[in-house]
């Protein structure tokens, strides 16, 4: 058995919005492990996830701390630097597809406005770091992601992002102020904004891989 820090505590980026994320790796079934508190995985699927080139084999290969080893072994470690990973435009036209699907919802009011938010900051948080694994040196796996990619960083004020943090926060964790109905609008009137920024990145990519 071996436990894993990762995150923004190895970062070093804790705030008042922040969990800590824990891996337990293990041989099978383990009831001491919640699913709702880690990550579980066996070892076999982390070293599939690692061939494959998954953007959470390199979260974890990139930012995670040794906890715990029953056998003083780090696994991780043991495994290397995983595959380069080439699926960006396929990943990124999925979280693409979220967005949308979610943004419809929100016009429709068909479930939670909230929920909808929160899922529409899932698809800009994980564009934007598929897009930084394949195209830059150095990914960024943050919160923070949509607005560290330079000239194409998300066009939307601080603010308006902080809301779909926010949203995204009270969706997953219960923690926060609740929005208003007022900042709720704001929001929802950035959706077409950040439909073309997703659209450009994912047209980016293609242009790399054209080349």
């Amino acid at each position: 058995m071996h436990i894993y820090a990762f995150g923004s505590v190895c970062r070093g980026e804790i705030d008042i919005g922040s969990d800590i994320d824990l891996l337990a790796i293990v041989d099978g079934y383990d009831s001491r492990f919640d699913p709702s508190i880690y990550s579980i995985y066996t070892l076999a699927r982390l070293k599939e996830i690692w061939k494959e080139g998954n953007p959470f084999a390199w979260h974890l290969a990139l930012e995670s701390k040794l906890i715990y080893s029953d056998d003083g072994k780090d696994i991780l470690q043991n495994l290397g630097m995983p595959k380069v990973y080439a699926n960006a435009k396929f990943d990124c036209t999925k979280f693409y597809n979220i967005f949308l699907k979610a943004s419809n919802s929100l016009y429709s009011s068909v479930n939670s406005k909230i929920f909808d938010l929160s899922t529409i900051f899932l698809s800009i948080r994980n564009i934007a770091t598929c897009y930084s694994l394949q195209a830059f040196d150095q990914p960024d796996f943050s919160r923070n992601s949509a607005r560290r990619l330079g000239d194409i960083s998300i066009p939307i004020s601080e603010e308006v992002y902080r809301l779909y943090e926010r949203s995204r926060i009270l969706c997953t964790r219960g923690y926060g102020e609740k929005l208003t109905n007022q900042e709720i609008l704001i929001a929802v009137n950035s959706i077409e904004t950040i439909k073309i920024w997703m659209l450009s990145l994912i047209e980016n990519l293609e242009g790399n891989n054209n080349e």
